[in-house]
């Protein structure tokens, strides 16, 4: 869970966002890991799709 927090205390440092205190941190966490999670997979997804028209004839 420490690299979990530790990502979610970078996101929150650089957007600015007020950190939330005792168990809302591991839930922020959790959430931030989520979006930054589903953010990467339709990065790769779009790259998936472009390579599939690239390649197709």
């Amino acid at each position: 869970m420490k690299p979990l927090l530790y990502l979610a205390n970078i996101f929150i440092d650089s957007f600015g966002i007020t950190k939330p205190k005792g168990d809302g941190e591991n839930r922020a966490a959790q959430v931030i890991a989520g979006l930054i999670g589903f953010v990467v997979l339709i990065f790769l997804a779009f790259i998936g799709f472009g390579i599939y028209i690239m390649t197709r004839q």
